[in-house]
């Protein structure tokens, strides 16, 4: 949920000004006093002191910035009085990044002024904030000039002096650090003389100074020279994180390469380095695999290599030495390096303190990465040539292909029977067409199975398909995730008229489509589609509420995209074999018992050895039952707020968005933990849940880690053309998207991938928080990470809290900067692993169709339940999808329909929606529907209209499915303020419906 819908922000978390010291230079000096607060949105985030011991018509001033801010000649300077009155009369005699010197009229006579630098103008929104700095303007009057000679050099040289008392932020946070003060040219030129014959200069850094600027040589470094022993100190059983920086001033280096010995310490002692990270080099990616990178630095760029080192625990007290060496091929460097290690033994590698990056090591984490089944899924069985798992069969043909695929799930959704209803008319097929006739597949060599856990089976098949030669590698997961991928290779040259894949949808399960750019409806007789790089579409689910598939086509080549409002910053890369160069493209059409999907690349040119890669997901719905029971019995209470309050208004979980006191900052919950804890066991002891908002898309540049990931480029944090919010513009180096921002505290977000080592930290992150903090699931706020990865989700929270609670929101992706795509279809890779969707913002309720809301919004025919928002959504149309909105949202109350469900027992009733062919009660209408909650006995029955005008229905009801005796039912509706006013009908009566509105009828 983006936070426009949040309530403001507690005091507790106003962040107020706060003193620091200057930055290190000898014509500093050390402030001792508070600092008075500034308006930094009118007067920016920086100044300098400075004293004037006499009054004066002018004094001048040098201040030894060491700006790394190459345009600050540009930018303006306000000068002020101790009272915060700007000062008109101010020369600029000498602006550049290392110092400025100024001229200005000390108008309140001796005392402190203040010079204020990098004043900006804010415009965009509040959450998307544009900052440009302002541009310096000349305010000194020509009087005040002549009369100090402003244009004779000598006689402001001979102006008094002001003296510069020190640096100043406007807080801490926003802070320029040491390793953020330039060296000067001169500086500069005497470290490149000490080392005129060295390919590369090399610097050791600790991680309490990450390096921050990636062009410019720090002040830190110059004052010490390259080559300096690198001296750490670390406790045992520590994770040790630092950097070797290396500067390349003259010339590019590639290939480079780092190799540390073990470190010998006293009498024999050592910490064995064969483990080392070298983060910059590889690791282990996203997807559990180990992967190695050639690093190339271009010339002039500091590159900080960062490294990691775990101190075994049982590591004698003392100072160990070792040398680190760099290589490229341009040459080599040395670097000593001595840790310190003491006495103290610290649990669990440090991760418990994030500040001192000693988490770095969950990038390369395999955890929760295995084949284990997730519950509610089956182990995948395999029996000759059909595979099983939950609810479903796959048969596979000869060529590796899906023949046939069915689903045993019952049209209420609620429970799996035994009937198996076909998905498919006839085998799928990859044609190849060469020639004027499409070729027939020779199997060479048929599946052959392996099962790579309970939940997991891989086969392999290849086939000779013309002048190619078909390889197919298909996996399918207890979930339902089927995954190929093909490769085509041309054995010869040779010109073909299409590659093609052919799916026979059985007609009578093709009811509803959504993707491929149209909303969630029924299928058409006929529909065509193209590729489109300005639209985030590479497939579509076409199914029934029991029986469906997804299907996305994809090459080797595939990354997932950026998503919401940032899909054109990363868009879909085109698949060369489906899209060929704008050929390709998706026909479909309705032919007696068969609904035909083609998908066809179009003529082209193969050259011989040359290898097309025709990747397919398939995804066969549903993948679970729905839980209404379960559903109803959970109420959301969706705020930070006094637990007596969420209790007192009938919820039994809660929901903690970011920018709250126990989860202040954005996708990043690690820094209040005591807090988070101490609210989490409140809840608890009162039979609470509590979840929290933490997901991969965007991250707070509160994060410790930040300076890391930038050093990475672009494989964490997405490139981009960099602005935002200030604290961004001032400590990155402009390669970045700016994100979400939270005025009231100054979060400010980037965007990151969504396929990254930065998911296995989130997975670390997850697993921690569940172990220790105890949280009970997550609400999540749209994602970036693919279905590998929410599998992992599920299972760190399943390890450590019963019963926990995956909630995704999404706000409408059907829109320009989101690439016209569906949620739904977004997100159904993630939905296997979900408990519950909360679809969302710019959804609209009131003028879309039963087959939108059943397939865009509701998540039933995948296995989920939702709830709705948009302006509180529509209660009655809500409610024959078993949805409501949730506390304490503007727009609807759902509490009034809270106690109609418990005055009835809606948590112990059995669903039977609008959808079911044996639903016990029928409208006889499609714009009028009625779904069932059965009970012994009685029956509670949701009616809404689509109707474009008031109506009436009557009722027709199957009685003796309900198992009530029509000579002595009832019907009524109880009295629910804003919904319907207490009414009795008769059993014969025909129900009068408003346009967008309906009843909540009891019948016993």
């Amino acid at each position: 949920m983006r936070l426009a819908r949040l309530r403001p922000i507690v005091a507790a978390l106003a962040l107020g000004v706060a003193m620091l010291p200057p930055c290190a230079s000898a014509q500093d000096e050390k402030i001792a006093t508070t600092v008075e607060q500034w308006d930094r949105y009118a007067l920016g985030n920086h100044r300098y002191a400075v004293d004037v011991a006499a009054s004066a018509p002018a004094v001048q001033v040098t201040i030894p910035w060491r700006l790394r801010d190459r345009a600050i000649g540009e930018h303006k300077i306000i000068v002020t009085d101790a009272a915060g009155k700007p000062v008109a009369n101010v020369l600029r005699r000498h602006v550049d990044q290392s110092t400025a010197t100024l001229v200005f009229e000390p108008t309140q006579g001796a005392g402190r002024y203040f010079i204020y630098f990098q004043p900006y103008t804010q415009t965009g929104s509040r959450n998307y904030p544009k900052l440009a700095y302002q541009p310096w303007q000349d305010t000194a009057t020509p009087t005040w000039s002549a009369r100090i000679g402003a244009t004779s050099p000598a006689k402001l040289q001979a102006l008094p002096r002001a003296k510069v008392a020190g640096y100043e932020a406007v807080d801490p946070f926003d802070a320029y650090t040491d390793m953020e003060r330039i060296a000067t040219p001169a500086e500069i030129a005497r470290v490149l003389h000490g080392a005129q014959q060295a390919a590369f200069l090399l610097f050791g850094e600790d991680r309490a100074h990450p390096v921050r600027m990636f062009d410019q040589l720090p002040q830190r470094w110059a004052a010490r020279g390259p080559g300096k022993p690198l001296h750490l100190g670390a406790d045992r059983g520590e994770f040790l994180s630092f950097q070797l920086g290396l500067w390349t001033p003259n010339r590019a280096l590639n290939d480079v390469r780092i190799e540390l010995a073990s470190l010998q310490g006293a009498n024999g002692a050592r910490i064995d380095t064969s483990k080392l990270h070298r983060f910059a080099l590889g690791g282990t990616d996203y997807q559990g695999q180990p992967f190695s990178q050639r690093h190339d630095v271009a010339q002039g760029r500091i590159d900080p290599l960062w490294l990691g080192l775990d101190i075994p625990a049982d590591a004698k007290p003392g100072r160990y030495r070792g040398t680190a060496i760099v290589s490229t091929a341009a040459g080599s460097a040395r670097l000593p390096i001595e840790i310190d290690v003491g006495v103290a033994k610290i649990a669990a590698h440090g991760d418990d303190q994030p500040q001192n990056l000693t988490r770095l090591h969950w990038l390369d984490s395999t955890l929760y990465q295995d084949d284990s089944v997730v519950a509610p899924y089956t182990p995948v069985q395999v029996q000759g040539d059909v595979l099983s798992i939950l609810g479903r069969h796959v048969r596979i043909g000869a060529d590796g292909l899906p023949a046939a695929i069915d689903s045993e799930f019952t049209p209420r959704m609620t429970s799996i029977g035994n009937t198996p209803r076909a998905l498919l008319a006839a085998p799928m097929q990859l044609v190849v067409e060469g020639g004027g006739k499409a070729d027939v597949a020779t199997v060479t060599a048929s599946p052959k199975f392996e099962t790579l856990g309970p939940a997991r089976v891989r086969w392999n098949a290849a086939s000779q398909v013309g002048p190619l030669q078909q390889d197919v590698q298909g996996e399918l997961e207890a979930d339902g995730s089927l995954h190929y991928r093909i490769a085509l290779k041309a054995t010869q040259a040779t010109t073909l008229r299409d590659i093609r894949l052919e799916i026979p949808f059985a007609a009578d399960g093709a009811r509803y489509m959504v993707g491929l750019g149209r909303p969630g409806d029924e299928t058409t007789d006929r529909f065509d589609w193209k590729w489109d790089v300005q639209k985030n579409q590479d497939g579509a689910w076409i199914g029934d509420v029991n029986a469906g598939l997804e299907f996305r086509l994809r090459d080797d080549r595939y990354e997932r995209p950026l998503n919401t409002n940032f899909y054109h910053d990363k868009p879909l890369k085109m698949p060369l074999s489906w899209d060929n160069g704008g050929k390709g493209g998706i026909c479909m059409a309705r032919t007696g018992d068969r609904y035909d999907v083609i998908a066809f690349s179009g003529p082209r040119t193969m050259q011989a050895g040359e290898t097309l890669h025709y990747d397919i997901e398939l995804r066969i719905t549903p993948f679970k039952t729905i839980n209404p029971q379960r559903h109803f019995s959970q109420r959301f209470f969706h705020k930070y707020a006094p637990l007596d309050e969420i209790t007192g208004a009938g919820a039994t979980v809660v929901n903690i968005h970011h920018a709250t006191p126990i989860n202040p900052w954005i996708n990043y919950p690690f820094l209040e933990p005591a807090k988070m804890k101490a609210y989490i066991d409140a809840a608890h002891a009162r039979g609470m849940k509590v979840k929290i908002y933490n997901t991969i898309r965007e991250l707070s540049d509160h994060a410790p880690e930040v300076p890391v990931l930038e050093s990475l480029g672009s494989e964490i944090i997405s490139p981009g053309k960099g602005g935002g919010w200030s604290w961004l513009q001032e400590h990155f180096d402009g390669d970045y998207i700016p994100a979400w921002h939270v005025p009231e505290i100054r979060d400010a977000a980037i965007i990151n991938s969504g396929a990254s080592r930065w998911n296995n930290y989130y997975i670390e992150g997850m697993d921690w928080l569940a172990r220790n903090v105890g949280i009970d699931g997550l609400y999540l706020d749209d994602v970036a990470f693919d279905r590998v990865t929410m599998k992992r989700v599920r299972k760190a929270l399943a390890a450590h809290r019963p019963d926990p609670l995956i909630d995704l929101h999404s706000a409408n992706q059907y829109n320009d900067r989101d690439g016209w795509n569906s949620s739904a279809l977004l997100y159904m890779e993630q939905m296997p692993y979900l408990d519950r969707l909360w679809f969302g913002e710019y959804f609209d309720y009131q003028k879309t169709s039963p087959a939108y809301w059943l397939t865009e919004i509701s998540g039933i025919p995948y296995g989920l339940m939702g709830e709705m928002l948009q302006d509180g959504g529509n209660p009655w149309r809500g409610m024959v999808f078993g949805m409501t909105n949730r506390m304490p949202w503007t727009g609807g109350d759902p509490r009034r329909l809270w106690k109609a469900w418990d005055a009835f027992g809606i948590d112990q009733a059995e669903m039977i929606g609008w959808w079911a062919p044996d639903a016990p009660v029928k409208t006889g209408r499609k714009d009028v529907l009625a779904t069932v909650y059965q009970r012994q006995g009685r029956a509670m029955i949701a009616i809404a209209s689509w109707a474009p005008q008031a109506t009436s229905v009557p009722l027709q009801i199957d009685w003796k499915a309900l198992g009530i005796d029509p000579a002595k039912a009832t019907i009524t509706a109880a009295a629910i303020a804003g919904f319907q006013p207490a009414r009795t009908f008769k059993r014969d009566e025909a129900i009068p419906l408003e346009p967008g509105k309906g009843w909540l009828l009891v019948v016993q």
